[in-house]
C-alpha cells in the first residue's frame, strides 16, 4: 500500500503543472468551499494541490489533516513544489525520507485558525504543529509567511482554514 502512495505521490509530482500560474492556481480555489469539507477534501477539490495532497498522502498526514482542528493551513501550490525541482520532491517521497517529509509539511500547519483580518497589520510568529516558529508579516502590501507570499486567502473548511502561497517553506 505504501508504494502504491508513493507511486501515486510521485506520478501525481510528475504530472503537475510546472510553469501554471501561481494567480491561475489561486484563482481556482473555491473562497466558499462546502462546510462539508475538511482542509484534505478541500485541497482535493480545488484541482491545484496535487502535489501536496500527494505528499500528504505518501507522510500519512491525511487522517491528521482530516482531524478535528481546527487548522490553518499555509498550502504551497503545485507550482511552488515544482520550483523545489523534480529530484528534491522524488528524493523526499522516498521511503527513508518519510520523516524529514513529514517535517516539512507539518511546518506548513498552525493549530488553531488564523483569518487574514485577524493578521492585518501584525508581525508576528506562530508555532507549526512541527514545532518551529512561522513567521508572518501582514504589516506591508502582502502578507509573507516565511518569505512566501500568500497569494489566496481565508479558503474555509470544516475543520480551519487555507491560505494558498507561492512557495513551499522550510523548518530550521
Amino acid at each position: 500500500m505504501r508504494n502504491l502512495l508513493l507511486t501515486a505521490a510521485a506520478a501525481a509530482v510528475l504530472a503537475a503543472p510546472a510553469f501554471a500560474g501561481d494567480q491561475a492556481a489561486a484563482a481556482k480555489v473555491d473562497h466558499h468551499a462546502s462546510m462539508q469539507d475538511d482542509i484534505v477534501e478541500t485541497a482535493i477539490n480545488a484541482g491545484s494541490f496535487t502535489t501536496l495532497v500527494a505528499a500528504v498522502q505518501a507522510a500519512g498526514l491525511v487522517e491528521t489533516l482530516q482531524g478535528e482542528g481546527p487548522f490553518t493551513v499555509f498550502a504551497p501550490t503545485d507550482e511552488a513544489f515544482a520550483a523545489l525541482g523534480e529530484d528534491t520532491i522524488n528524493t523526499l517521497l522516498q521511503p527513508e525520507n518519510r520523516d524529514q517529509l513529514v517535517s516539512i509539511l507539518t511546518y506548513h500547519v498552525v493549530p488553531g485558525e488564523y483569518f487574514a483580518g485577524d493578521l492585518a497589520g501584525q508581525s508576528l510568529s506562530v508555532a507549526s504543529v512541527q514545532g518551529d516558529t512561522i513567521d508572518i508579516d501582514a504589516t506591508g502590501d502582502a502578507v509573507l509567511i516565511d518569505g512566501a507570499t500568500v497569494i489566496s486567502a481565508d479558503v474555509d473548511a470544516s475543520n480551519g482554514v487555507i491560505h494558498v502561497i507561492n512557495q513551499v517553506i522550510m523548518p530550521d
